[in-house]
């Protein structure tokens, strides 16, 4: 009985346990931008969402606000779901803040090339608040507005 006791405790102690501060989060944060570029421009959408966070809780702001990681990924879907209204991503002018040891947030620039049958071209701006999870730094808040 007191062993259950004693490894109940220690599972709510561990297994509640703070994310440990990374190396250098600023390079780990733009990383997470560098590899959704690059999951973006190869036609991978699946792999550029693994930069948010899978969770109920995280939203994103733009012509319509989405909520949870299912609503984000079914607005991504609907309006980026081929690779021709894809495009070519670039994102600019990245500006990383720390909000503390767990969390920042980035402000940069976004462009779209993309041919007229997938949209024309677009940008503009965004500011992205990033969480260090388990899983590694992943966006919680987006909010993206058209040029």
């Amino acid at each position: 009985m007191r062993f259950a006791l004693l490894a109940s405790l220690l599972v709510m102690l561990f297994g509640c346990a703070p994310v440990p501060p990374s190396a250098d989060p600023r390079a780990e944060v733009l990383a997470v931008m560098e590899s959704q570029q690059a999951a973006w421009n190869a036609g991978d959408l699946n792999t550029f969402l693994d930069g948010y966070q899978r969770s109920a809780d995280i939203t994103f702001v733009g012509r319509e606000v989405a909520r949870g990681f299912d609503g984000l990924q079914a607005r991504y879907q609907r309006t980026y779901g081929d690779r021709e209204k894809m495009g070519t991503l670039t994102f600019s002018e990245l500006e990383h803040r720390a909000l503390g040891a767990d969390a920042a947030m980035v402000l940069g620039r976004f462009a779209l090339a993309r041919s007229d049958q997938g949209g024309g071209p677009a940008s503009g701006r965004f500011t992205v608040v990033f969480r260090n999870t388990p899983q590694g730094w992943k966006i919680i808040h987006d909010h993206t507005s058209a040029d």
